[in-house]
């Protein structure tokens, strides 16, 4: 569950006022709305990246507002997705495991779940340089699925991919959706994302949800 109670954000010029909306427990909910509205700085303030002016965010009903980041059980795909270039496909979804101080053994069995959900396993061993869109999205999806957060955040996903990848993505997200349960908060511009995927719709207008 993702619950934002009477938020506040400002940076530099631009500001965000009384933002509130909830996703219940195991919703895929996308974020639309035009470009420069807000909706990249409302997923950074979810997980920690911006600190709000005022309000509360909650997940799993618990008060995060105050919270670091890597405490907050929330998995992250990022525009630009981030990979990190020296890092395999496995040190990527084992990346926030390590972090957490899982076992060995544990790092291991998660990576093998992981890659044959996101049917990665073949690229485990490969650097991300020469990946796919497709491929590097999906490795993504593993570092950020990796830890099973109580929160997946998605900015613009599939934005980037060619029609036939983008499809195949859709279908992936859910999959993932289904075999993991995740409540997931996905910022679009696409309709047809969002017909594909949704379960509610959340439009920023002007600064207003809706």
């Amino acid at each position: 569950m993702i619950e934002l109670q009477n938020i506040a954000i400002d940076a530099g010029d631009f500001s965000l006022r009384n933002l509130s909306f909830e996703v219940a427990d195991g919703q895929y909910a996308m974020l639309m709305g035009r470009t420069g509205r807000g909706k990249t700085t409302i997923l950074e303030t979810i997980c920690g990246l911006r600190k709000p002016s005022a309000g509360k965010i909650l997940v799993d009903q618990v008060d995060v507002t105050d919270w670091s980041p890597g405490d907050r059980q929330i998995g992250y795909v990022p525009q630009d997705l981030a990979l990190f270039p020296t890092f395999t496909v496995r040190g990527h979804i084992e990346f926030a495991l390590r972090l957490r101080r899982w076992s060995a053994a544990d790092i291991q069995e998660r990576a093998a779940e992981m890659a044959e959900v996101l049917d990665i396993t073949h690229l485990l061993d490969r650097s991300i340089t020469g990946l796919s869109g497709g491929e590097s999205q999906r490795v993504a999806l593993g570092r950020a699925l990796s830890f099973r957060p109580s929160v997946l955040l998605l900015d613009e996903p599939l934005s980037a991919l060619d029609d036939a990848t983008r499809n195949e993505m859709q279908e992936l997200l859910r999959d993932v959706k289904t075999k993991t349960g995740v409540t997931t908060l996905h910022v679009t511009h696409s309709h047809e994302e969002a017909d594909a995927l949704a379960d509610i719709r959340l439009t920023l207008d002007d600064g207003v949800l809706s």
